[in-house]
């Protein structure tokens, strides 16, 4: 019987089509160009190929392009008979993932790794920071992802794709020596994976290496390619080095050449979330508004997120609104995350709306009112989902409230409470 890259078997008959699905997993796995097109290549092969259709389904969902994602399910699903349990549990696990039920996709994730744990499709969805439990909205799910990752790592061993994401796993939950071993071995072995150059820029920012950050980022990124879904972030990432080192006029050219959303190579929460958090942060380090970029941030938020459903996008939206002084259009947000609470299908609560309404103040210069929203949320933050780097945004604004605000004793304690890296963050006033 035919087998994929970690040697599960696949109900296919087809050598073609095997062959096609396999380039297309690795493709996806390692944010690669190509996948939907190999994907394709091994339905063509096979219309039978249940698992084929089923990756497809989500790597058009990653894409958003939920309605196309929602009928290749549709063909996975009616491929359904003659599958081994593993493959039917894989199929039903990505349609859980497909219809938007991400509750029993989580309830039923530990189980299906329990017993396949080479299922590395299944792995994938979750292992990176905004995946699955990364978007649940629950307390303490950067800890529990890592806890999943440990659990799998002797089934691994020395993987780079999953050492990659385990070791960023470590970074995120404070373990950085061991983060660091985990990141250089998956490097070494690979050096063109973009998880592993992910990982290692997430450490050096964690330890405060920004001169390090962008030195590795600016020599890596020339070998991965540019319509590479990770391009683009990498990019942000490189970004919020130069604005650290002092580099503030190339950190802006970079958001215009490789993030912005007319550019981004990655899903439309990426454009959003790359483009609002780096001109949010520009700000904060005492630059002026580049009115013209938040016009077109503004107007692409609104076009690709016309519903609340995930909150570390919401979040974005929310500022983006607060920027445009749109508190009509911010309000109505906040209403339809109320009712998604109240539904049971909002994880984190109120926590989006709370933050939200702490950005429009400080965007009024009500600076008390900014930190009396935001003050209670510090250590909550992981419920919103994404990484550390990315929450420092409500960090960050936080912290210019207080000085804007003459509360330059709370910027002091922060400022000597922070025990991510020795370098100063890009705060306008702070280092006075």
């Amino acid at each position: 019987m035919l087998a994929d890259q970690r040697g599960l078997s696949l109900s296919t008959s087809s050598s073609v089509a095997c062959e096609a699905y396999v380039a297309g997993c690795e493709a996806k796995l390692t944010m690669y160009p190509g996948a939907i097109a190999a994907f394709d290549r091994a339905i063509a092969a096979d219309p039978g190929f249940a698992l084929a259709h089923a990756a497809r389904a989500h790597a058009l969902l990653e894409s958003g392009e939920a309605a196309m994602a929602r009928a290749s399910m549709a063909a996975a699903n009616a491929c359904g008979t003659g599958l081994s349990e593993r493959e039917a549990s894989h199929v039903a696990y990505f349609d859980r993932l497909v219809c938007g039920d991400l509750e029993s996709a989580l309830a039923a994730l530990p189980a299906h790794l329990d017993a396949w744990p080479h299922d590395v499709m299944v792995l994938s969805t979750t292992a990176f920071t905004n995946g699955l439990i990364g978007n649940s909205g629950r307390a303490g799910q950067k800890r529990m992802l890592l806890a999943l990752l440990d659990r799998l790592a002797p089934s691994y061993g020395d993987d780079w794709w999953f050492t990659a994401h385990h070791g960023m796993a470590l970074s995120e939950n404070g373990e950085r020596a061991a983060a660091r071993g985990k990141i250089d071995r998956s490097l070494s072995q690979n050096p063109a994976n973009p998880w592993a150059a992910h990982a290692r820029a997430h450490l050096s920012y964690e330890q405060g290496e920004a001169a390090a950050a962008a030195g590795f980022l600016t020599s890596w990124l020339p070998r991965y390619p540019r319509e590479g879904a990770l391009y683009s972030h990498l990019s942000w990432h490189l970004a919020l080095a130069l604005l650290e080192t002092g580099e503030a006029e190339a950190a802006l050219r970079l958001f215009g050449d490789a993030f912005a959303p007319a550019v981004h190579s990655g899903p439309p929460r990426g454009r959003l979330n790359d483009a609002v958090s780096f001109l949010w942060r520009w700000e904060l380090a005492g630059h002026p508004r580049n009115h013209e970029a938040w016009r077109q941030v503004c107007e692409f938020a609104n076009r690709a997120f016309t519903r609340a459903g995930l909150a570390f996008s919401d979040m974005h939206v929310g500022l983006a609104l607060a920027v445009a002084g749109d508190d009509a259009g911010q309000a109505a947000r906040s209403g339809e995350i109320e009712r998604l609470r109240r539904a049971g299908r909002y994880p984190s609560g109120a926590m989006v709306p709370a933050v939200t309404q702490g950005f429009a103040a400080f965007e009024r210069r009500d600076f008390a009112a900014a930190i009396a929203a935001l003050e209670p949320l510090v250590g909550e933050l992981e419920r919103i989902g994404g990484s550390r780097a990315q929450l420092d945004l409500v960090e960050f604004t936080l912290v210019k409230a207080y000085l804007d605000g003459g509360r330059i004793d709370a910027a002091q304690r922060w400022r000597n409470g922070r025990n991510r890296g020795a370098s100063l963050p890009p705060i306008a006033g702070l280092g006075a």
